[in-house]
């Protein structure tokens, strides 16, 4: 009868030992199963926001094993204005909440508000109550548009032209300035002489039919100010010109730059070969042109002074800027383009100078302009140099008044040694005509400049 009360009591303290274990490996299981995973979800809002009220505010929450619920809540530090209880379908990991003013009591004197979200997941951690996140964000209503408009300008544009403007613009959280065209192109304003105001070069392209301008001014809060220039524009014809190709060039000018490409471009048809030379190739080496006159100045400028442009002295224009020109080859029309810049021809291998202080963007071989230099000048203004033979300076590198900087060639699409001469404003080809003119710069320019100051002076 003892051993089997002994054996009795053995299974027990066994089959007990057996429960415990279990218990534990169970709880461990759930411990570390994602039934109780203690991850908390991430919410994703800026801490601050200014905002108009006009824009919904979209929020960002996740969780990696499931979203419960989410709590908006908004009040003005007095009063709840407002607040929702959003649901989620068993297994959204992740959710872009879209929450939007109307839907809150919010009245014209709430200038700053807090908005406060709780984010709730699946897990049955903490009491099955699951893991919750909690963000605050203040915001400051703003729905004042920023202070928006023209001092002077300068009187009107012609086509292919440039002409300058001085604004103001100020806001306590501005946010983005610009000019907007008719054509989509972006002028980005420089700081000018004092806290508020602005200033721009404005280029109205050759091949644009019509021009037009707008000031722009959004700030932070999503508020909007916008002035419609009124500048007198100028309409100008260009030349137009028919050009009958010729087989030596054909095969030679043509021939090289496509060789250069690779010998399957060489090998096209003639016809072929030339459109891809003056349209494909032309294209790409425009684009490295607009690329490198796109920047303008970020820091204020008191003043902006440009001297006439004389490259190349004792030189005679030998193509204009604008023309636009038709090729012909066997009597067919096969490709056409726009001239961009003015030709200068004086003696071969000439000195090419520096008329302006300036900074080296671009210094290098660039298919139909040859040896390429780009100065940089002030106010997204820049001078172009194309069929260098030589180029003295390199990238980088400061320039003076006077310096010379290259010689002419016939490098690239060039038949004979000459300058290819360019001016740009912001990546826009514009006439160099009104540029290598005194009395236009003084007009247009200078005159412009030195009136909006006087005017800023009295304001200020």
């Amino acid at each position: 009868m003892r051993f089997n009360s002994r054996r009795g009591n053995s299974r027990g303290v066994v089959f007990i030992l057996l429960f415990f274990i279990l218990l534990a490996m169970g709880g461990f299981y759930l411990y570390n199963s994602t039934l109780f995973e203690k991850t908390p979800p991430v919410v994703e809002i800026k801490k601050q926001i200014i905002s108009n009220l006009k824009r919904p505010i979209f929020v960002s929450v996740k969780d990696n094993i499931g979203l419960k619920k989410v709590r908006i809540l908004l009040t003005d530090g007095q009063r709840i204005l407002g607040k929702e209880t959003r649901e989620f379908p068993i297994g959204t990991k992740e959710k872009i909440i879209k929450i939007n003013f109307p839907a809150f009591r919010i009245t014209p004197h709430n200038k700053k508000l807090l908005l406060v979200i709780e984010a709730t997941d699946t897990s049955k951690w903490n009491y099955f109550k699951g893991n919750k996140t909690l963000t605050k964000t203040k915001i400051t209503v703003d729905k004042q548009k920023p202070e928006l408009y023209p001092i002077l300008s300068s009187y009107g544009i012609t086509k292919g032209g440039s002409a300058v403007v001085i604004f103001k613009a100020k806001d306590d959280n501005i946010k983005n300035i610009y000019i907007t065209t008719n054509f989509d192109k972006k002028f980005i304003p420089t700081p000018f002489y004092k806290n508020g105001y602005y200033i721009s070069l404005l280029a109205w392209p050759v091949r644009e039919k019509r021009f037009s301008a707008s000031l722009v001014a959004i700030d932070k809060a999503g508020n909007k100010s916008r002035y419609n220039l009124d500048l007198f524009r100028k309409n100008k014809n260009y030349r137009v010109s028919k050009i009958k190709l010729k087989e030596s060039f054909i095969n030679g000018k043509i021939t090289d730059l496509a060789e250069e490409i690779s010998k399957e471009t060489a090998s096209l048809p003639p016809s072929e070969r030339f459109r891809y030379i003056n349209e494909t190739l032309r294209k790409e080496n425009e684009k490295k042109i607009e690329e490198a006159t796109l920047p303008t100045d970020k820091e204020m400028i008191k003043d902006f002074k440009i001297s006439v442009f004389y490259p190349l002295k004792n030189a005679a224009a030998v193509a204009s800027f604008g023309d636009h020109r038709f090729y012909f080859y066997k009597e067919k029309q096969i490709s056409t383009s726009y001239h961009l810049g003015l030709d200068l021809a004086s003696t071969a291998g000439a000195d090419i100078i520096s008329s302006n202080d300036a900074k080296v963007v671009f210094s290098e071989y660039n298919g139909i302009y040859g040896n390429n230099l780009i100065l940089r000048h002030s106010l997204g203004l820049y001078s172009l140099y194309g069929h260098c033979s030589v180029i003295n300076i390199s990238k980088e590198d400061e320039v003076k008044k006077g310096d010379i900087v290259a010689q002419t060639g016939k490098s690239g699409l060039a038949l004979g040694d000459h300058l290819h001469f360019g001016i740009l404003i912001q990546g826009i080809e514009v006439r160099p005509d009104e540029w290598i003119d005194k009395r236009w710069i003084k007009t247009n320019i200078d005159d412009i400049i030195e009136k909006a100051k006087k005017i800023i002076d009295k304001r200020e």
